[in-house]
């Protein structure tokens, strides 16, 4: 297994457990917050996609998707304290969005040389991302670092154990 096998293979996983964790939800039961002053299950995805948005834009410029007007404001620190479901998107977009944002970043992925993923990451990401293949496992991953609100509120709400 290569890189970018490996990279692809963190993705597959990450994207597997998400899946199952929303697989039986509905729209209002994205609206489901794990805790107090968590954020809810809507507002997640929606951060998940637009943050992949723009992290794959500033390491593969013109490869990322391009989202509903509002989308991205929508999905910010200053709107994730409103339980307003309108103010949110349906399940099924957030799923469309998410797939086609998954797919975007694979397809760049695919198409970086090896000396674009050994480059040095955008200077926001450094710190923690010093190359461009680091940017590309902190976008496979990033799904992980939220499966434990999705796990948490599915308790919450009384579903079923998937995992």
């Amino acid at each position: 297994m290569n890189g970018k096998e490996a990279i692809h293979a963190s993705a597959n996983l990450s994207d597997l457990v998400l899946k199952n964790y929303i697989s039986d939800l509905d729209d209002t039961e994205l609206m489901t917050r794990p805790g107090e002053e968590c954020n809810h299950l809507a507002w997640q995805l929606g951060h998940l996609i637009a943050s992949e948005v723009n992290i794959l834009d500033s390491v593969a410029p013109g490869k990322a998707i391009t989202l509903p007007d509002g989308f991205s404001e929508a999905h910010t620190k200053e709107t994730c304290a409103s339980d307003v479901a309108d103010d949110f998107c349906k399940k099924q977009e957030y799923v469309e969005l998410y797939e086609q944002i998954r797919q975007a970043t694979n397809s760049a992925l695919n198409a970086a040389t090896e000396s674009e993923l050994a480059a040095p990451a955008p200077e926001s990401f450094r710190s923690f991302c010093p190359t461009v293949a680091d940017v590309y496992i902190l976008m496979a991953s990033h799904p992980m670092m939220h499966a434990g609100q999705f796990a948490v509120a599915r308790r919450k709400i009384g579903k079923p154990i998937l995992m």
